[in-house]
């Protein structure tokens, strides 16, 4: 299990470090068709006007880099200004596994306690960012009985899909990932970026670009489906997605899911959340709505 939870780790490391890269290369190599808004405001300060061009939307990303403490606060705002304006609100979380669901359901139902809900989803292993930056978003959503979803596919299937390839999964590792035939790796534009930004790390022994991806795009298609699911059974909720960003510019890894199961006419908005320096006058086309600073 050590062993198995190491490799995780450098995974989860590996991903940090290109969800960074794919930012720096966009805000560098990024065109001037269609700029996103742009929006500053102090967490403290947030405002129904500045909350308006989320507010309406069926789906919010909030697009985060999972090391930088001030992404965390700034969600932590939002969803607390959303909620003032519609009470009817889910929380849906990349940092924890859908294995995991009836552990968090146990948390908002008062059944445990905090520091059991981090130790029995193994989140400093599965996860390991600092616990601080997501516990007061946790502790709003039980304060207010707001649901919370687990997004994510179980490390080790990510790590064998990595390691081997979609091809060297078994039946059994389907049991929280969408079907096979749902699991769409074609979207050569997203290839694009990923294989970019890495090849700007290097890679080292046997690595595999292609399973990287497929791992990847698994990751992507688990938590839109979770999504989905959700939203078919509460329409009237707003879900409100803390991810990193990588999943969310341009829509390629989770919005386009989403909405390939839900259909165009479903209303989502991205946010990109402290778009790294220097700030863009003119952003890429569609690579997100919104780019919303906190400082």
């Amino acid at each position: 299990m050590n062993g198995t939870m190491n490799r995780l780790g450098s995974w989860r490391l590996g991903w940090a470090m290109l969800g960074s890269a794919v930012l720096m290369m966009t805000a560098v190599a990024c065109s001037a068709e269609e700029a996103p808004l742009v929006i500053e405001v102090e967490p403290s300060r947030v405002s129904t006007e500045a909350l308006h061009p989320l507010l309406g939307a069926n789906v919010v990303y909030l697009g985060e880099q999972h090391d930088r403490a001030a992404d965390h606060v700034t969600q932590l705002a939002i969803i607390q200004g959303l909620y003032r304006e519609e009470p009817n609100l889910a929380i849906a979380l990349e940092m924890f596994q859908r294995p995991f669901q009836p552990v968090i359901d146990r948390y908002l139902a008062g059944d445990i306690s905090e520091s059991e809900l981090r130790a029995q989803t193994e989140y400093d292993q599965r996860w390991g960012f600092p616990w601080q930056y997501y516990a007061p978003i946790l502790r709003f959503a039980k304060d207010n009985q707001l649901p919370v979803l687990a997004l994510n596919a179980p490390s080790e299937v990510v790590s064998q899909v990595a390691d081997a390839g979609l091809d060297s999964l078994t039946p059994e590792d389907f049991r929280y990932l969408p079907p096979r035939r749902d699991i769409d790796t074609g979207n050569s534009d997203y290839q694009a970026i990923v294989r970019d930004s890495f090849a700007g790390h290097g890679s080292h022994g046997d690595f595999n670009f292609d399973n990287f991806f497929a791992a990847q795009v698994t990751w992507d298609e688990t938590m839109a489906e979770t999504i989905a699911n959700f939203w078919r059974d509460s329409p009237d909720t707003t879900v409100v997605v803390l991810a990193g960003s990588t999943h969310i510019i341009y829509g390629y890894g989770i919005p386009d899911r989403v909405a390939r199961r839900l259909g165009d006419s479903l209303q989502q908005t991205t946010v990109l959340l402290n778009f790294p320096q220097p700030k863009p006058s003119n952003a890429a086309d569609a690579i997100a709505d919104v780019l919303w600073y906190s400082d």
